[in-house]
């Protein structure tokens, strides 16, 4: 090991033209922690609102994008990976609250995961942030249950591809809204009973006719704005919709009536910021949960492209495009 590492580096808050090769120096790991050797960095809509200056890094975290790696470990705290069953050589995917984009990166122990056999680096690289957000707001906050029915907004994103495979192998019905015929199709072919083309659909109409009017049980909503006011209409009795992005906007204006009368629940939450603990929990709450499912095939990656590290600027262009379907992962 040498004592530097490379990284990709923001040279001033702006476009994706701003991205560029760097280094550092190399990380050390502290109590609580390892030392992974970087294969490959996934690419997350949130790299991309942090490289314009609109999402700095939480206290404490890396000023560096990337907030999911796969590699191996090459070093860190014995005894806290003893008790969590991994070993130095050990192949690993990690959530991050930052540092991802860089050939080396620090993370907390209890926030790793083994690599589910016969998956890649690249593959591997492609779990962590959606399968800890879809995990802690589809199923713990939302509560989703086999025989109920979820509605995933952006479907074809890398959160939506995760919550289609997730919520069909638990036994529900899902329905997606997804911004074109190929990504609907998509949808679909992942586990998706119906797929709803948001361009050309109301959704919420969509939603009610294709559950006979009762409405879903729980929405997964990255949108936000205008969208929660037709969510309030097409959730049923007991609904639940769970908020985890704003893209459509902070403000929303819905009949709090309906909310009364149907006893639905409106929540939303973020991770990054979240304590180790916490996410430590969800961490162990996969691996006993939601990796068996990759070796039954119930649950795929879905890898739209890769980058070499010194691309960075084209997959970030790609994630900005909204043209992908699945997840964007930049190798090292």
């Amino acid at each position: 090991m040498t004592d530097r590492m490379r990284t990709v580096e923001v040279t001033e808050p702006g476009p994706a033209e701003h991205l560029r090769l760097g280094s550092r120096p190399m990380p050390q790991p502290g109590a609580g922690e390892l030392l992974i050797r970087v294969a490959a960095s996934g690419v997350n809509r949130p790299d991309v609102l942090q490289r314009k200056g609109h999402y700095p890094p939480p206290p404490g975290a890396s000023d560096v994008l990337g907030l999911e790696v796969a590699g191996e470990i090459v070093g860190g705290d014995l005894p806290a990976m003893a008790q969590a069953g991994l070993r130095v050589g050990e192949r690993v995917c990690a959530l991050v609250a930052g540092g991802g984009y860089a050939d080396h990166c620090v993370a907390p122990v209890a926030q790793c995961l083994p690599v589910p056999a016969g998956l890649s680096d690249v593959q591997a690289a492609s779990l962590p942030e959606t399968f800890f957000t879809v995990w802690s707001n589809v199923f713990d906050r939302g509560r989703l249950k086999a025989g109920e029915t979820l509605l995933v907004q952006g479907g074809s994103s890398g959160i939506g591809i995760t919550a289609i495979q997730l919520a069909r192998a638990w036994g529900a019905t899902v329905l997606a809204t997804a911004g074109s015929d190929e990504k609907c199709v998509a949808c679909v072919r992942l586990g998706a009973a119906h797929a709803i083309d948001y361009k050309t659909q109301d959704f919420a109409a969509e939603a009610r006719r294709l559950t006979g009017g009762r409405g879903v049980d729980v929405i997964l909503d990255m949108v936000a704005g205008d969208y929660v006011a037709r969510e309030v209409q097409c959730l049923a009795e007991d609904g639940r919709l769970v908020i985890i992005a704003v893209q459509g906007g902070v403000q929303a204006q819905f009949d709090a009536g309906l909310v009364l009368r149907k006893r639905l629940t409106i929540t939303g939450s973020t991770l990054r910021v979240r304590p180790v603990a916490f996410k430590g929990a969800i961490a162990r709450a996969l691996r006993e949960h939601v990796w068996p499912l990759f070796a039954s095939g119930a649950v795929q990656p879905v890898i739209h492209a890769t980058f070499a590290a010194a691309d960075a600027a084209k997959a970030h262009a790609l994630m900005e495009s909204n043209r992908h379907i699945g997840k964007i992962v930049l190798t090292w």
